[in-house]
């Protein structure tokens, strides 16, 4: 028996849309137990979608992040901890500057474990009274992932320097390092 087999079955995927694939996709990548992330677009009515379609709010896509991730090291749950902490949850659909369907909360769940424990994570943030306002976060089931261009890819880690990246990403990163500290790969 190879090892192939054993990743194969240890292996799982999330997907996540909060915002910016951008914001999210450097944060899982330096996760622990975190194998892969991979950015594009789930949740629309349009095959194969091109970013500037998903841009226009008309296919009904959300950009979104594929995390291919090892259960006996991280959770799914430590995963939508991350997650949670990382976007604002109670906006519809945007994120700071960022507005739209395309950057709207949603949990793409891929059976039915995850669904569960997205709801109960949920609704212990409710509960407990984590934000203000309610959240919006749309959990949903997973249907396709349409992976977004290349220079799309690793975008944060490519484009340090960008706009973008130094007044929006960066802060994100700052404050999600120190939070979660024990959990980075580096």
């Amino acid at each position: 028996m190879t090892d192939i087999n054993t990743s194969e079955t240890e292996n799982a995927v999330a997907t996540l849309g909060g915002g910016c694939f951008w914001c999210l996709e450097p944060v899982f990548q330096e996760l622990k137990g975190v194998g892969d992330v991979v950015v594009g677009y789930s949740g629309g009515n349009v095959a194969n979608p091109s970013y500037e379609q998903v841009c226009t709010g008309n296919t009904g896509h959300a950009e979104v992040v594929r995390i291919s991730y090892h259960p006996h090291i991280i959770s799914y749950g430590e995963l939508l901890t991350v997650f949670f902490s990382i976007h604002d949850p109670t906006t519809l659909n945007r994120q700071g500057a960022d507005v739209g369907t395309q950057y709207r909360s949603v949990i793409f769940y891929h059976n039915g474990n995850q669904k569960e424990v997205a709801e109960q994570i949920i609704a212990e943030m409710e509960s407990e009274g984590v934000w203000d306002d309610p959240v919006v976060t749309e959990v949903t089931a997973f249907d396709e992932f349409f992976i977004a261009e290349d220079y799309h890819q690793e975008y944060y880690e490519k484009n340090p320097n960008a706009g973008y990246c130094q007044l929006v990403i960066a802060p994100k990163m700052e404050k999600f390092r120190k939070k979660f500290k024990d959990k980075l790969e580096k």
